[in-house]
């Protein structure tokens, strides 16, 4: 430990080389850091005396670095990133702690505040920012400070409050490419000497960034408003309320993911191989409604082949299908959806108590709802693929096949094939009496479809006391205690399928049939990842001392009380249980329950109701010394600390641990910050101690939580540097080094044979899922693949009890020599290997299989999300003209190399990308108006901030997030 601190006080020293940029609010002032007032402590202090790494945005400078958004922050800072995520969700990564959990319990790393209130589950990353005084971004732990825990950061967005000096209104207009219209504007009026009332919002609407070429349609746009109204109350010299209430709308066709990347796998093993990431499709024949909708699946189960939708080993419904080269073309027959709002009202009361003693006493109220759909393969299926079995499925229809058939399966034909075998083809919708199709809840169209849908609503609360002292002496203190609720009455991700439908109808009848029940279906014929109730409470109890020893040495000391307790019910259901066609509620069936994992399927999830609790004591202590009035230094430790959480329920031939636990930081850090004339320059090292850091990876189709220690360390440099009143020149700097720090055995979703050329992956038809058999004895890749095709010859032959024969299980095969896998794979049944591995594998020199895949040791590989250098520079020069100025600007921002995923490797990898934005502002006198051109990604890179790996029962593709395109316009205000 020592050792490693010396060294990264020798390197901060060296990092001078490597300005960086502290933000400005005032552009005719050299020293203007010295005006920068941040409350990274709560409460107001000059930016350069706080002993934290923190970085400031005035309006002003989120305007002319065009941070416009969320996402644009990234492009400025040190150590921090940006991505969208899976399922509606989004991760701030600061120091390469991000929000690598997904999941409804989960907390995120990275609190993010408004008005240094927190908030749950925000859309605040979807909007645009308008009328904010302030963004402040704190780098390292702040536990001890604010709200709830915070293991990576805090950002902390701050709207502009009434003034109640004076009337004052702006409004701006703003046009750009693919139409984009934004209008912004407020309105300041003091209502007497002691009532101010502030009023702003925003409209944004904009054409598409992304071509359909199915429809030929525009989708990603965006079309969303915002508003807020805030009143201050001052009724004595000693008192301030206020009150404010903001609120957010979009509802357009938003894409959740831009584009799925493939190195397609012929065989149907794996559906994507670990090569590369080509613009490929995955091969359909190895997710989860390719297998259950085969002639393999349907032969063992004992079923007529004629009705399997396809084979294992044949054509499958991507085959010939193109995913289009360009990012921003997708060809797909579903159009996304995007519907999201969040109201927050807040209060505060800020009294001085006398004698020195301040309380502030706030309140904050949220709800937020999320609904959005998307094609769960961005593609077109091949419609052909299916024609025979479709022709089966009317041929019972009409009687051909026998009356007892055609009542049974005539039901199925009405609901998927309403015009006809050659007519459209329904799929259900994501609902909740889980009927779909077969209750009348469909849509239909022309070709196959599959989509997914993720909504969610909750409503939070919180309240804070904090009482701090202001005195002349050597001590100070802040004590405080904050209490907050979250409740989420419906969190659902479902997934929905033609071959879905086609499977439960199918498979439903004939089961209903064999068991002589009236005609049936299996409900829910979607995927239903279901959370119905989830409630957090939560408190925390925090404090700091001040001792202030001379005026130049200061010593803070910090402890928090954290305790979190969780509750949720929630239940996964597919395809889980027989219920009449004509029913309308399928939870009511007679036949919950009646069928069970017999035939190879999930049984019946009901609601599982589980409850966590979490408490801990974290805290932190600095020692700063002023050398100079400009120039600080000072070193800190502070305990990190983010609560556990609880699993989704999985269908049972799946196993997971139920919850995840906590995750703790102990983080040290060395900084200084200086002001050098005309040159302010910060720096800072820091080394980070991380136990059980929640990552997540997907396991049917729904995510789950590992926990991971990791060690992690680096530098980061801002500055900025003023020769003249008129040229400002802004840089930032930053290294990152993060490693998994021990032993974690875990198996990669992409090579479920761990690398092994000796091992086999398999493709369980019974469900979709992989497995893995390898020999007990290394090197022995003979006796592995000779005990699966033994195994399914077997199966082949009827010789396993309850599996019908003549499936027609072929041997073993390779991946191919730049498939990045060196097993070989085949299709089999996981449960059977599994029960002949000590008989019939013992011939072969002794198997073992691995239902989860071989785990591989993943000590020393990199976290996700984490550049290992970053890079920004800006350069403005504001040139008078007459009472008028003309400022051009331009800014540059390099982001290293990172890795998506904890497994690491070329596939996994994130390229390096650059970013350039330029602008030309000319502004009149006083600054009473501007006109403004500008363009943001100059060169129109299609960077990747993230990518999310699914899981082998959906094909095993990449779904990738990116920056923006290129965008250009002019923007005009006034001020009043």
């Amino acid at each position: 430990m020592r050792g490693k601190l010396t060294l990264l006080a020798g390197v901060c020293a060296s990092a001078i080389a490597f300005p960086a940029f502290a933000q400005s609010s005032d552009d005719n002032t050299a020293n203007d850091a010295e005006t920068i007032i941040v409350t990274a402590q709560r409460a107001n202090q000059r930016l350069q005396d706080v002993p934290i790494a923190v970085s400031a945005f005035s309006t002003e400078a989120l305007e002319k670095q065009q941070i416009k958004n969320t996402s644009d922050l990234q492009l400025t800072l040190p150590n921090v990133t940006f991505t969208k995520t899976n399922f509606t969700s989004s991760s701030f990564t600061i120091r390469g702690i991000g929000d690598l959990c997904v999941g409804v319990t989960c907390d995120s790393a990275t609190a993010i505040h408004l008005n240094d209130a927190p908030l749950f589950g925000t859309r605040i990353f979807e909007g645009e920012f308008y009328d904010l005084a302030q963004v402040e971004v704190l780098r390292g732990p702040q536990g001890t400070l604010f709200g709830r825990n915070a293991t990576s950061g805090v950002v902390n967005f701050r709207t502009a409050r009434p003034d109640l000096s004076g009337f004052g209104a702006s409004v701006e207009a703003e046009y750009g490419n693919y139409n984009g219209v934004k209008v912004k504007g407020m309105v300041n009026a003091p209502i007497g000497e002691n009532v101010g009332v502030r009023l702003a919002g925003f409209y944004l609407n904009r054409e598409g960034y992304t071509q359909n070429l199915f429809d030929n349609s525009r989708i990603d746009d965006r079309d969303m408003y915002g508003v807020r109204g805030s009143i201050r109350l001052e009724p004595g010299e000693t008192t301030t309320i206020d009150i404010m209430a903001q609120y957010f709308h979009e509802r357009d066709s938003r894409m959740r993911i831009q584009k799925q990347l493939c190195q397609r796998d012929p065989t149907g093993v794996l559906g994507c191989l670990s090569g590369g990431r080509p613009n490929e499709m995955t091969n359909a024949n190895t997710t989860f409604v390719g297998v259950l909708t085969s002639k393999e699946f349907f032969a063992i189960r004992g079923l007529p082949t004629a009705f399997a939708l396809g084979s294992s080993y044949g054509p499958d419904a991507y085959a010939g299908v193109v995913n289009p080269a360009d990012t921003r073309v997708v060809n797909t027959d579903t159009n996304p959806t995007y519907f999201t709002d969040e109201l927050i009202i807040q209060g505060s009361l800020a009294q001085e108590l006398g004698g020195g003693l301040n309380l502030k006493l706030s309140g904050n109220y949220q709800e937020v709802e999320v609904d959005s759909s998307q094609d769960y393969n961005n593609s077109v299926q091949n419609r052909a693929i299916y024609a025979p079995a479709l022709s089966a499925l009317a041929a019972a229809n009409a009687g051909s096949l026998g009356a007892g058939l055609q009542t049974y399966l005539a039901p199925v034909y009405r609901a998927l094939t309403p015009n006809g075998a050659a007519g459209q083809l329904c799929t259900s919708l994501p609902e909740e009496t889980g009927t779909g199709a077969f209750g009348g809840n469909r849509v239909c169209s022309m070709t196959p479809t599959d989509f997914d849908r993720s909504n969610q609503t909750q409503s939070s609360w919180t309240a804070e006391a904090i009482l701090s002292s202001d005195w002349d002496g050597m001590f100070n203190f802040l004590v405080g205690g904050i209490y907050g609720e979250l409740h989420m009455t419906e969190n659902s991700y479902y997934v929905n399928s033609f071959g879905i439908d086609y499977f439960t109808g199918v498979v439903g009848a004939f089961s209903a049939l064999g068991a002589g029940l009236p005609p049936a279906y299996l409900a829910t014929p979607f995927y239903r990842n279901n959370t119905d109730d989830l409630k957090v409470k939560t408190y925390g109890l925090f404090g700091e001392a001040y001792f202030k020893f001379n005026d130049q040495l200061k010593l803070t000391l910090g402890i928090r009380y954290n305790n979190d307790e969780k509750s949720i019910s929630a239940r996964t259901t597919l395809a889980s249980f027989l219920a009449p066609v004509a029913s309308t509620n399928a939870f009511s069936s007679p036949y919950v329950g009646s069928f069970d994992a017999d035939a190879g399927l999930p049984g019946n999830q009901l609601f599982q109701n589980r409850k966590v609790n979490f408490s801990e004591w974290t805290g932190r202590a600095v020692l700063d010394y002023a050398i100079t009035p400009d120039n600080l230094v000072y070193a800190s430790y502070s305990r990190g600390y983010k609560s556990g959480g609880i699993n989704p329920p999985l269908s049972p031939v799946f196993a997971v641990p139920e919850g995840f636990k906590p995750e703790f930081v102990n983080a040290f850090e060395i900084g200084s910050k200086n002001q050098f004339g005309n040159v302010t320059l910060n720096l800072t090292g820091f080394y980070y101690q991380y136990k059980d850091l929640q990552l997540s990876r997907i396991v049917a189709r729904t995510s789950v939580n590992d926990n991971v220690s990791a060690n992690i360390w680096g530098l980061e440099a801002e500055a900025i540097i003023r020769p003249t009143p008129e040229l400002t020149v802004n840089m930032s700097a930053s290294y990152l080094n993060t490693k998994v720090s021990e032993d974690k055995m875990l198996a990669n979703p992409r090579d479920f044979g761990a690398g092994r050329s000796d091992s086999v992956i398999i493709k369980d038809i019974t469900n979709g899922a992989n497995c893995a058999v390898a020999p007990t004895t290394a090197g022995n890749a003979a006796g592995a693949n000779g005990f699966v095709n033994q195994a399914n010859a077997l199966i082949n032959a009827g010789a396993i009890p309850g599996v019908a024969g003549g499936a027609g299980l072929r041997g073993t095969t390779g991946f191919g020599a730049n498939s990045g896998i060196a097993s070989t794979g085949a299709f089999g049944i996981c449960a059977v290997l599994d029960a002949l591995a000590p008989t019939v594998g013992a011939a072969f020199g002794g198997v073992q299989v691995y239902s989860s895949g071989i785990p591989v040791n993943i000590k020393g590989n990199k976290l996700p999300g984490a550049p290992d250098y970053k890079f920004s520079a800006g350069v403005q020069y504001a040139a008078p003209i007459g009472e008028m100025t003309l400022t051009p600007r331009a800014d540059f921002v390099y982001t290293g190399k990172s890795t998506g995923n904890i497994f690491n490797g070329a596939v996994n990898e994130i390229d390096s990308f650059t970013q350039v934005n330029a602008q030309l502002q000319l502004d009149g006198p006083d600054k009473k108006w501007f006109a403004r051109v500008w363009v943001q990604n100059l060169f129109d890179k299609d960077s990747i901030t993230g990518l999310y790996v699914t899981d082998q029962s959906s094909g095993n593709y990449t779904n990738i997030f990116t920056l923006e395109p290129r965008r250009y316009g002019i923007t005009a205000g006034l001020k009043f």
